[in-house]
Parts: C-alpha cells; sequence; structure tokens
C-alpha cells in the first residue's frame, strides 16, 4: 500500500485520507509465476498495476510463436487498453512473469474512482502520456535500428530487465527468436 501511494505522490498530491478512499477502490492479488490475468478472447474487465512482480502482455502470431509487446515490472501499469475501454474480447494474454502482487482496478470501479477523487483523472493521463511516449519510441527503434542495435540499446537502456527477464521472453519482445538472441549475445561477448 505505502509503495502505491509514494508512486502516486511523484505525480499528484493526495492526503493520507483521501489515499485510503483511493485504495479502497482496487482488488489486491497475489498470483503465481505464469499466472493468467487475461486470456486472449476473454473480455478484458480490469487494469494491473504491479505492486511487486512483472507481468508481460502477448499474443499468438499466425505461426503459433508468442509474440511479447509489453512488460510490466513494480509501479507500472499493464492492460488491453483497447479492449479494456470497450469491454471487449482482448486479443492479448496478460500473464505473470515472475510471482507478483497486482492491484486490480474495474472500469466500473474506476469510473467511480474517477467522479469520487477528480484529481485521479489527472493522475492517469500523466501514465497514459508517458505510456505513449515509450510506445512511440520503441516504434521508432524498431524501424531506425538493426537487430544487433536494438539488442544493445535494449540491454544498456534496461538492464534490470536483462538481469531479472527470461532471454526467451526478452527474445521475444524485441520480435527474435531466443537462438538469435543468442547468437547476437556471443557475437557482443567476442
Amino acid at each position: 500500500m505505502e509503495s502505491f501511494k509514494a508512486h502516486l505522490d511523484k505525480f499528484i498530491n493526495i492526503s493520507d485520507e483521501d489515499f485510503a478512499s483511493v485504495f479502497s477502490f482496487f482488488k489486491v492479488s497475489e498470483v503465481k509465476k505464469k499466472h493468467d490475468l487475461v486470456l486472449s478472447g476473454e473480455i478484458c474487465r480490469s487494469v494491473y498495476f504491479v505492486q511487486k512482480g512483472c507481468l508481460r502482455k502477448f499474443f499468438i502470431n499466425e505461426k503459433g510463436v508468442e509474440q511479447t509487446t509489453e512488460f510490466a515490472i513494480e509501479n507500472w501499469w499493464i492492460t488491453d487498453t483497447f479492449a479494456y475501454e470497450r469491454q471487449a474480447p482482448s486479443g492479448f494474454t496478460i500473464q505473470s512473469v515472475e510471482p507478483s502482487v497486482v492491484l486490480i482496478l474495474d472500469l466500473q470501479s474506476q469510473e467511480a474512482l474517477l467522479k469520487k477523487h477528480p484529481v485521479m483523472e489527472r493522475y492517469f493521463r500523466m501514465v497514459y502520456q508517458r505510456a505513449y511516449a515509450a510506445a512511440e519510441r520503441r516504434i521508432r527503434y524498431l524501424y531506425e535500428m538493426s537487430r544487433e542495435e536494438l539488442y544493445i540499446h535494449f540491454s544498456t537502456q534496461y538492464s534490470w530487465f536483462v538481469q531479472r527477464i527470461p532471454q526467451y521472453l526478452i527474445a521475444s519482445f524485441l520480435g527474435f527468436t531466443p537462438e538469435y538472441l543468442s547468437e547476437i549475445r556471443a557475437k557482443l561477448r567476442s
């Protein structure tokens, strides 16, 4: 609970009393490694805030291979935004990479939260702006960088992921096969 309050304090000013009220709109869930929070084809009913652990979002491509599109670690949000806002079937699966503690907010609760605490509108706007900016950068990197440059950039900028996330998931996120990532890593070591 304290980590979520500290996170909110980076974006908005909120009293302890108001925070207790804000927190009451969330459900807390402890999930085991490889637990599916959302399955592809299911209605995406919630957004997830990672208090502890790591989640990933992925889809199965036409070749039957998992393609990871996003990770979320402590103090990051994750959902299928398109499906969540429309309460529609998701095209993604959201799964825990490691044992995790998540705060879950469904759409009805989010609307009630925003009505009761309008300052949370500012918070969510700022979070979405940062997420959108990160997505824009990632798209640019995918167009501009070679595969090797993409890995070097990722492993330099997000070194904690390289230490924490299994290599096959990093390969999936970067659009590589695990074997190709191994080749790049071997080349860089030599």
